[in-house]
């Protein structure tokens, strides 16, 4: 891809492959391969069956992006059908335990040579409150503070993804942010919002 190909948009590529050029639909792999992989790893232990998921989800993508309506954003449209894939392969499973956040995606920070140890502990005890907390959510909370806080999408977006009104969404968000902050009391742990 070139500098030219990064200022185009994912919708203008959907439109591109939408009028027969196929061609394109690399990029829109290559553009959302990594995010749906982090996004799947919220839901699935087994790389293995993530990336073989990856594969459905983009052939799903691929056959139905004529349904895609170019004047909405392309994200939330490719993650509905991710989200799908995911919830599906869940149900298929029951008994594996749900979701096994990747704590490296949650907490980005930069490591380098000579980092101190106390550094890296404090690290190792932010990303241990972060997963205290997350686990004491329910899914269909945790799945909100996801999308939002970690895939930065608008609340709009996360409606589209998940299915439900705007509003739902803004109440989901609060009611997770309130169930941690008591989670996060009951735990001893402080921090600032």
């Amino acid at each position: 891809m070139n500098i030219q190909d990064s200022i185009i948009t994912d919708e203008v590529l959907a439109i591109r492959v939408q009028q027969g050029d196929a061609t394109v639909f690399g990029d829109i792999v290559d553009r959302y391969t990594a995010k749906l992989e982090r996004y799947g790893r919220k839901f699935l232990r087994d790389p293995e069956n993530i990336t073989d998921l990856l594969q459905d989800i983009f052939i799903k993508v691929y056959e139905n992006i004529q349904s895609f309506d170019a004047t909405q954003k392309f994200s939330p449209w490719i993650y509905r059908i991710a989200h799908n894939a995911f919830v599906n392969e869940l149900r298929k499973h029951s008994r594996s335990p749900i979701i096994n956040f990747d704590f490296d995606t949650l907490l980005s920070y930069q490591v380098s040579g000579g980092e101190s140890p106390v550094k890296d502990r404090e690290t190792e005890e932010e990303k241990l409150m972060v997963s205290q907390g997350l686990e004491m959510l329910p899914p269909k909370y945790r799945e909100v503070i996801v999308l939002h806080f970690l895939e930065e999408m608008s609340y709009k977006e996360i409606a589209d993804v998940l299915h439900i009104p705007i509003g739902t969404v803004g109440i989901r968000l609060a009611r997770a942010k309130k169930m941690m902050h008591q989670a996060y009391k009951k735990l001893g742990i402080t921090y600032e919002q």
